[in-house]
């Protein structure tokens, strides 16, 4: 087999143009195939990120019922012995509680609904980076009768600045009025118009009394230290906590995202298998010009004395050879730009950002640096190759020596 291994090697680099052109076409098959899943797994990581980090988390824990029935009624007093055994669990990186409802947001004649969300604000700003996302004024700090975060696009709408001062009108809890006045602290502006339009953030304790609802919470966002350990605790939590409260994954509190992901999904599928069948094409033509120039060759060796089926053998090593150093030479070159998309990612603009926003997604094109996508694209590459290589092993059975030699 050592032999083997020689000829095949040295066979390769016999005729150097033949081998680099063989070579590029593998390689530039594993190039576009880890670009293109490798963005398009990026987008929905994206998507995913997105969603969890500015509304669900990867799992929520609420009392039972809530999230079929979002009301204020159904929060839950906080808890020590919950805070205790989230604390204690290893796989949970981060708990935030939050209460959250509705109100109706008023500056002179200016009105609109909008979602209140009463945030933890060191860890609010650990889950989403809230702080980071502020154009003007202060963060909160700790206590309460801190004023409002909002965003600019709200801003814009009711004719607020810094210092102004909003009214929040609405229900509270078991059908206390919920009313107060409170001062623009800071200006927000996320990259998901919806955020931007349609929130305003309190201090923990400011929305509890502007709702009555001392001490409660609408919820808990967890998240997990890796998306992987997120099934694996939430069946630990809903059998720690017992039949009253319900711990939800962000698939099923967000089952649009995952509809819409799985329908691209199929799409970009159908796109990549378009894509191996032209490689395919490209690497079956470059084998059979390998094979077509060489038939005098093989007929010599099988002349000599040389078996078929050793001969075959060293073909199909050749290509063995040529796919390995093709998919290894492909995703140690593409590593590098992934790197940098993953790290700046491509911004969109125009129609497209226009229909990202109306989704509720950030426009940027993320790349996934995921190693599976460069190993299952790869092994991909290296199995066409393969294929590929049936050809000259099925023609090397079946020639005939005196006719080829003559031809």
């Amino acid at each position: 087999m050592k032999q083997f291994i020689k000829l095949a090697w040295r066979n390769l680099w016999r005729n150097r143009r033949r081998t680099l052109l063989t070579l590029a076409s593998v390689f530039m098959a594993v190039v576009l195939s880890i670009a293109i899943r490798s963005l398009q797994l990026g987008v929905y990581a994206n998507m995913i990120g997105n969603s969890v980090r500015f509304s669900t988390g990867y799992l929520q824990i609420h009392a039972k019922g809530y999230w079929e029935d979002q009301t204020i009624n159904n929060a839950f007093l906080a808890n020590a012995g919950l805070d205790s055994l989230l604390v204690q669990d290893p796989d949970i990186a981060l708990s935030v509680p939050r209460l959250e409802s509705f109100a109706l947001a008023s500056s002179g004649q200016h009105t609109k609904g909008i979602a209140v969300s009463g945030i933890d604000p060191a860890k609010e700003d650990a889950m989403n980076g809230l702080a980071g996302k502020l154009i003007q004024g202060q963060y909160f700090e700790s206590g309460s009768d801190q004023g409002v975060l909002m965003g600019d696009m709200l801003a814009r709408y009711l004719q607020l600045e810094m210092g102004d001062t909003l009214v929040l009108l609405g229900q509270g809890y078991h059908g206390a009025t919920a009313a107060g006045q409170f001062r623009v602290r800071g200006i927000f502006h996320f990259p998901i118009e919806q955020i931007n339009g349609s929130i305003v953030y309190l201090a923990l304790p400011d929305a509890q009394a502007l709702f009555g609802a001392p001490d409660m919470l609408s919820s808990m966002s967890l998240m997990p230290r890796g998306s992987a350990f997120a099934e694996n605790t939430r069946r630990q939590l809903e059998s720690s906590l017992g039949d009253t409260w319900e711990v939800l994954p962000w698939q099923t509190m967000n089952k649009s995202l995952v509809q819409e992901i799985q329908g691209d999904n199929a799409g970009g599928i159908i796109m990549l298998g378009i894509l191996y069948v032209v490689v395919a094409f490209g690497v079956f033509s470059t084998v059979l010009m390998m094979a077509m120039e060489r038939k005098k060759e093989f007929a010599v060796m099988v002349a000599i004395g040389m078996k078929r089926w050793k001969l075959a053998l060293i073909v199909l090593l050749e290509t063995f050879f040529i796919g390995v150093l093709g998919v290894v030479l492909g995703g140690v070159l593409i590593y590098p730009l992934l790197y940098q998309l993953h790290e700046h990612p491509i911004k969109l603009t125009g129609t497209v950002a226009e229909t990202y926003h109306q989704m509720g997604m950030e426009p940027i094109m993320p790349a996934s640096l995921d190693p599976q996508i460069i190993i299952t694209q790869g092994l991909t590459v290296l199995l066409i190759a393969f294929l590929s290589a049936t050809y000259p092993i099925w023609y090397i059975q079946r020639f005939s020596v005196p006719e080829t030699i003559k031809s």
